[in-house]
């Protein structure tokens, strides 16, 4: 096991394009570690260089202690999980397990351990004869989060793994990797563009954007305290809904009405409100009703505020007229810089929450 430090770590291809700019973090022994963002915002590009499959323009990257940035992948004590699998289709999946610890010339006796051991880790005993074009899409990716395992080595990387599989299939996935992980201890770091599995799996998410990073923190630090209308709008779903406003006279002027105190310049500014934040009431800011999404557990009903588009998390069953009234409480404001995306400073206190966002 091993901590991975990123000291001002930049990539930049032919014709001075940056896919990463001077990323800076620390990612302690046995944290697991995602990286999320959209497609193109160098996210895969700084785990294979971790990895030692992108060369590193500046910056170094430690493992362990240890600058990796002239090692060889084989010897940067690393395994990777990739997004197909990337298993050879003639051995079976014993063979597959055991082709790394082969080549590193492991002790026959001490393969079959390992391998059994990964094998029974991960519920693969019935199909380790089997060839890999026999198997299930899950059974494949555990075969391949097998093959990392029997390294035991002092990180994991994940490079969208579970991108090929079903909504349901990922869905019991993401349990076992983050279970697996908890019970080796090893550092992780996982790349995703999908928001609602970075925020189940990680300790702590990095969210990039356009080669730079965003914010670092905590999954429910990043949805109650965006620092940018980037993550404000990336992280949650539904994502945050984000106005245009205005502060006058220290105050939050939306379509006319006021909704609380502001600190912050006077003028134009973005607005955030997560969808759960704003509540029906008989008097209150009009939002003009679209259409809903009806999910069992809940509903999500889409419309206007000012003509501009919303969304509004609400319970299952009540019936909805064709305009609402909401009330939202000044707390719950998130305010922007309209020109940075920066977010403002809190008038008053957010209230403490610690259940998972819907």
């Amino acid at each position: 096991m091993a901590g991975i430090t990123f000291q001002g770590v930049g990539k930049t291809y032919a014709g001075n394009v940056n896919a990463v700019r001077e990323v800076t973090l620390e990612v302690a022994d046995g944290e697991f570690i995602v990286l999320v963002g959209p497609s193109g915002c160098g996210k895969s590009t700084l785990l294979r260089m971790v990895a030692g499959l992108e060369e590193i323009t500046t910056g170094q990257i430690s493992i362990d202690g240890r600058v990796v940035n002239r090692l060889d992948p084989a010897d940067r004590d690393i395994a990777m999980v990739f997004q197909n699998y990337a298993l050879y289709p003639h051995m079976s999946v014993r063979e597959n397990m055991a082709y790394g610890l082969r080549n590193r010339r492991t002790p026959r006796d001490e393969i079959a351990r390992r391998v059994d051991d990964a094998a029974r880790m991960l519920e693969l005993g019935p199909y380790l004869d089997r060839k890999p074009r026999a198997l299930s899409g899950g059974q494949r990716q555990r075969v391949a989060m097998g093959r990392a395992i029997v390294r035991q080595p002092a990180a994991f990387l994940f490079d969208e793994p579970l991108s090929n599989l079903d909504a349901k299939l990922r869905v019991a996935m993401r349990g076992e990797i983050r279970r697996l992980q908890r019970r080796l201890g090893t550092t992780a770091l996982y790349v995703t563009h999908d928001q609602l599995e970075a925020m189940t799996l990680a300790d702590r998410l990095v969210v990039l954007n356009g080669g730079r990073v965003e914010q670092i923190g905590a999954p429910l630090e990043l949805y109650h305290h965006p620092a940018t209308t980037f993550v404000a709008g990336f992280i949650g779903a539904p994502a945050m809904n984000l106005l245009d406003a205005r502060i006058e006279g220290g105050r939050v002027m939306l379509a006319g009405h006021d909704l609380g105190p502001a600190r912050g310049p006077e003028g134009a500014v973005t607005l955030g409100i997560r969808a759960e934040d704003m509540h029906p009431a008989e008097t209150g800011l009009p939002m003009a009703v679209d259409y809903v999404e009806e999910l069992g557990s809940g509903r999500i009903v889409h419309g206007a505020i000012d003509g501009q588009p919303v969304a509004l998390a609400l319970a299952p069953g009540a019936a909805l007229p064709a305009h609402l009234a909401l009330h939202i409480a000044p707390e719950a404001l998130h305010l922007f810089d309209t020109t940075s995306g920066k977010r403002l400073p809190d008038a008053l206190p957010r209230p403490a929450r610690t259940g998972v966002p819907a």
